[in-house]
């Protein structure tokens, strides 16, 4: 393969998940916390009701997604809302962002008559109208594109994709990254552009109008380094350089990074998917649909419950971190801890 240009990494990367999300259904090869359980959308929905009383109870406001998948979060969010905030989901114009054609025509149907007002669609964040906001981003980031760079000495290569193999280049220009870490010889620091632009835009935002932003991934919290990249191909690990469209691209969500692009706002945790869920009663609600249940029904429950927050399963790997305007509250379940 020693004919094909090398190409950068975060091109490469952006290149083949554009074409998985347009031609392949992800959801044949991951799961996420929506998809097992509709707790997770009942305890984010009323999460949303009471930051949106914190935020001065503005009408109307944008609630909006990022990344909605199936539509299946905003749907149980909005079930949720009709049912016990009716004043809220009233007050909610629901905004998603999605690119896929495909998607989006699931999340129509999703959302079929559980919105009180016309659901709309953008391709980015930044294309979100103005005006007060509470956003959600249940693994969003984690499928951004990365680069890679490699220390070399004092200075930087970057890992750009040749064929199936990677190949280390001269780092030619360096974004804003976490680059003062004490990475050491021939270690890698990944650095997402469009998350830490995502980052210091919605900082911007929050300055202007009254805004929360809830931000859950998989990834970690520090002064980090290491080489995060995977696959998924039919629900199995791939090599990430095979076949570019056939299989899931994902790197680790870098929140230290991502806290600190929001200079100017508030920032809370991160915390754990475990600390975040359990602090929003999680268990208590999985006790709420247990009780009259079946056995059957009732083990189905507590282990989705488990699967969500338990340190072995979801609980410990996925982090949560909100974003706030500054002098607003914190939002429910951040009294935790950072690191919790």
């Amino acid at each position: 393969m020693s004919g094909v240009a090398p190409e950068r990494l975060d091109r490469f990367m952006a290149r083949a998940n554009a074409a998985y999300y347009a031609r392949r259904d992800p959801f044949a090869d991951f799961v996420t916390a929506p998809e097992i359980s509709q707790m997770f959308g009942e305890i984010l929905g009323a999460w949303v009701a009471v930051t949106w009383q914190g935020m001065g109870r503005p009408d109307p406001f944008l609630l909006a997604e990022a990344g909605p998948g199936r539509g299946t979060l905003m749907a149980d969010m909005t079930r949720l809302l009709a049912r016990v905030a009716p004043d809220c989901h009233a007050a909610a114009r629901v905004h998603l962002v999605e690119t896929s054609p495909r998607l989006r025509d699931a999340q129509r149907a999703a959302l079929a008559e559980r919105t009180a007002h016309p659901v709309a669609w953008h391709d980015r964040i930044a294309d979100l109208p103005d005006g007060p906001m509470i956003l959600l981003a249940n693994e969003f980031l984690d499928a951004l594109p990365i680069r890679q760079f490699v220390r070399a000495g004092a200075g930087w290569n970057e890992r750009f994709v040749q064929g199936v193999g990677f190949v280390d280049q001269p780092a030619a220009d360096l974004p804003e990254g976490p680059f003062d870490r004490p990475v050491p010889e021939g270690e890698i620091l990944e650095c997402c552009p469009e998350a830490l632009e995502i980052a210091r835009g919605l900082a911007a935002r929050f300055a202007r109008a009254p805004g929360t932003a809830l931000v859950i991934d998989y990834g970690y919290d520090g002064a980090l380094w290491g080489d995060s990249l995977q696959a998924l191909r039919d629900g199995q690990p791939d090599w990430p350089l095979a076949d570019p469209g056939q299989a899931d691209l994902t790197a680790h969500v870098d929140f230290a990074a991502f806290a600190g692009a929001a200079a100017g706002a508030a920032c809370h945790g991160s915390v754990t998917q475990g600390a975040l869920l359990t602090a929003l009663g999680l268990f208590a609600r999985a006790g709420q649909l247990a009780r009259g249940r079946s056995p059957v029904e009732a083990h189905a429950i507590h282990d989705a419950a488990q699967r969500l927050a338990a340190p072995d399963r979801m609980g410990r790997l996925f982090r949560a971190l909100a974003i706030t305007s500054p002098g607003l509250p914190a939002p429910p379940g951040f009294a935790v801890g950072p690191g919790a």
